[in-house]
């Protein structure tokens, strides 16, 4: 068999500038730690707010990357 497993983790990011930011943010801070990223999928956005005023927004993406058997994926994420 040829074919490739990836593994998905749901991760949050926030800004107070942007959903774009917010993305942007939690892909780079989980590819500090977790290789081979291959997609973000953005699952839902909102915001947080505080006196009626937006002080920040929020995205939860999926995050996906290849599993490679010959690394302990699963150790390596709970270090986090």
């Amino acid at each position: 068999m040829g074919g490739s497993v990836y593994v998905v983790n749901e991760i949050v990011g926030t800004s107070t500038t942007s959903w774009e930011d917010a993305a942007k943010s939690a892909i780079e801070t989980a590819a500090q730690s977790v290789h081979d990223l291959r997609i973000g999928e953005v699952v839902t956005q909102d915001v947080t707010l505080e006196n009626g005023k937006v002080v920040s927004y929020r995205v939860r993406l999926n995050i996906s990357f290849k599993y490679h058997p010959d690394k302990v994926w699963h150790e390596e994420i709970r270090k986090h």
